[in-house]
């Protein structure tokens, strides 16, 4: 059974749902980090040092599954797709692979500061600034990136995929998490 925080989880055998519950994770520990932000002049509290080390453990080692399981898996099958309904969820997949190209590159920068801040217990002025500039760029980010694949791309996939591709994309993402 995957992971459920909050809402509902969907498992492997319904790919495009268990993307869309990736997203609530990566909104929740997004979150995590926004709310770090203002403490990061200070010493961070045992509470905050955990949120931090989680949010940076999950976006180092989880989101980069959740980026391969949509440029490798979902994203080839819609582009081979001769269909209307997916013409225009298609139109969408390159700028959100570019979206994904700039958070890896933000959440490189907010994972080594998050490290650094956690290692010396604060952040100078300079870095502090950087962490929340970052923060609040992937913050708009995926606002954005989230809403198209929820509110266009999943729900297309979800209808014009046949069961094979479906579970051919399922198995990919369970061997990614393996």
């Amino acid at each position: 059974m995957p992971v459920q925080i909050g809402g509902k989880a969907h498992s492997f055998s319904e790919p495009t749902g268990l993307l869309s519950d990736c997203h609530r994770r990566i909104e929740m520990f997004l979150g995590s980090l926004v709310r770090i932000v203002p403490l990061l002049d200070k010493p961070l509290d045992a509470s905050a040092r955990l949120a931090m080390e989680t949010s940076l453990r999950y976006f180092r080692e989880a989101a980069p599954k959740h980026t391969a399981d949509e440029e490798e898996s979902l994203f080839p099958r819609l582009r081979r797709m001769r269909n209307p309904e997916v013409e225009a969820a298609i139109a969408t997949l390159d700028p959100l692979e570019r979206d994904h190209g700039r958070a890896d590159w933000l959440h490189g920068l907010v994972d080594r500061l998050g490290r650094k801040c956690l290692e010396t217990g604060s952040l100078s002025s300079e870095d502090a600034s950087d962490f929340a500039q970052a923060v609040a760029e992937l913050a708009s980010i995926y606002k954005e990136h989230i809403r198209i694949e929820d509110e266009v791309v999943f729900p297309v996939a979800g209808k014009v995929l046949s069961a094979e591709e479906k579970a051919a994309i399922a198995s990919e993402m369970a061997t990614r998490r393996k």
